[in-house]
């Protein structure tokens, strides 16, 4: 590098592989080329079906949150691509952890629109606070959470990664998120238990749907968890060096959620644009049947 100084981490770093050894690189290791190759093909894959199913179902919020969150998945692995080539890539570490780290948040928002629907068009009655509530009140708290994280991202890039100020409001949007998600989980647990009293779900299309939704919401709540305790230790702690660890509490836990919104669609319960229930008044005919106990 001449006489430049060796800077292995922040906006102006100098290191490379020919110059500093891996272990000044703030993961230790080089992220693995094909497992972030896979991950992007599968997003991608991800994307277009959803797209697919959103255009035929008429889903169109469902669809914008789903192909956002896919689309910035894509990103954040590019990054780690990067930093297979060069591990002491700032541009490369912030493109991950920002978009990783965001991309839930969007799945999030979908999740939380569409379980307004479910409970306005099951029976709002059981639900202890109102249908509308879920998306406004859990939204804004995503937003809050992504702010933040995004805000600790920005100052990251600002002061070359040292500030812990920065971890801080990164760990507090994710911790944010994590809450926010337990409150929703308990509300969605409480509700489906309190309409199970009621009423019989008869029809499969509901149930594959109400299955799969749940399913989706305790793995990204999994990931986010995992995610909290990464960061607890700031960059330097033991768990952001271990990449097995992150394919399978990261990527494998999110593309699981994704697969499972995509089993689990809403337009398979859904008139299209989302305004109701098929058959919202328990008729057989091409539509959901709900019975009373």
């Amino acid at each position: 590098m001449g006489d430049l100084p060796l800077i292995p981490f922040g906006p102006h770093a100098t290191c490379t592989l020919d110059s500093c050894p891996l272990e000044w690189s703030v993961l230790e290791y080089r992220p693995s080329l094909g497992c972030n190759i896979a991950f992007i093909c599968i997003f991608g894959i991800l994307m277009f079906a959803h797209t697919a199913l959103g255009v035929l179902w008429k889903s169109w919020w469902f669809l914008g949150c789903m192909a956002m969150g896919c689309l910035t998945e894509i990103l954040g692995y590019g990054g780690r691509i990067m930093l297979y080539y060069n591990p002491f890539s700032f541009a490369g570490f912030m493109m991950q952890i920002i978009c990783i780290g965001c991309a839930p948040v969007f799945y999030s928002a979908a999740i939380y629109v569409t379980m307004s629907k479910v409970v306005e068009n099951l029976d709002p009655s059981l639900s202890r606070v109102k249908p509308k509530l879920y998306y406004i009140v859990f939204i804004i708290s995503d937003v809050f959470s992504l702010t933040l994280q995004g805000v600790g991202g920005g100052l990251s890039t600002s002061t070359s990664g040292s500030s812990q100020t920065a971890v801080d409001l990164t760990l507090t949007g994710l911790s944010f998120q994590v809450f926010s998600m337990v409150v929703f989980c308990s509300l969605l647990a409480d509700y489906m238990i309190r309409y199970s009293k009621r009423r019989t779900i008869t029809d499969t299309r509901l149930k594959i749907f109400l299955i799969f939704l749940s399913i989706a919401v305790l793995l990204i709540l999994a990931r986010c968890g995992y995610r909290v305790a990464e960061l607890s230790d700031g960059y330097m702690g033991d768990l952001i060096h271990n990449e097995p660890l992150f394919i399978a509490l990261d990527g494998v836990l999110i593309v699981l959620a994704v697969i499972a919104l995509c089993i689990g669609h809403p337009g398979l319960v859904f008139s299209p644009s989302e305004k109701g229930l098929r058959v919202p008044d328990g008729s057989s005919q091409d539509g959901i049947m709900l019975q009373n106990k």
